[in-house]
């Protein structure tokens, strides 16, 4: 009769975490050339949204070292968890331009997210603007001082001599996210 009831109040007990809603995090899926652009292009803001509370996932084109991404704190994946079927769509997507001339799945993806407008879009470097009616704007991050000092060491881990500015710059798609603190603001 114990075992009953037990079985009974544990069937309970998964019915209501069934039932009890999750705080998702928010995911940024990035997707660069090589480890040492993410970091030279994005590498501060990533660090920035990592500290605050977001899950960033990086995929490259070509990995090599990948040391520099780790010092972000960033989780490295390959190109198909984030683009690959049963592939979640993330809350915002960040793609270097130069991938989008190479790389049909990346370049489909984009248009589709932009299309979507669910998902926060950005670009850095030549950037290849999908015709979808959907405004561009020049947008801009001010790295908080971890991020500079993090930026710079990743850089150095990236083989990257470039001195550490305090904001970086990159293309938006309309499609920014909610936040009490914004960290994209509209450059002019």
């Amino acid at each position: 009769m114990q075992d009953i009831d037990e079985r009974d109040r544990q069937r309970e007990v998964a019915r209501s975490r069934q039932r009890t809603p999750r705080h998702a995090r928010y995911q940024l899926d990035v997707v660069g050339a090589h480890v040492a652009d993410v970091v030279d292009s994005a590498g501060g803001w990533l660090f920035d949204r990592v500290m605050a509370g977001w899950d960033v996932r990086v995929a490259v084109a070509n990995p090599g070292n990948l040391a520099a991404l780790e010092i972000l704190g960033v989780k490295s994946v390959g190109l198909g968890a984030v683009f690959g079927v049963g592939a979640n769509a993330p809350t915002a997507l960040a793609v270097a331009g130069a991938v989008c001339s190479t790389d049909d799945r990346v370049r489909d993806a984009l248009a589709a997210s932009v299309r979507s407008a669910r998902t926060e879009v950005t670009m850095w470097g030549d950037v290849w603007v999908p015709a979808m009616g959907r405004p561009v704007d020049e947008v801009r991050h001010e790295l908080s001082a971890a991020a500079r000092l993090f930026k710079a060491q990743a850089a150095f881990a990236a083989g990257l001599d470039a001195a550490a500015t305090g904001f970086e710059v990159f293309r938006s798609y309309g499609q920014s996210i909610g936040t009490d603190y914004p960290d994209l603001l509209p450059v002019g």
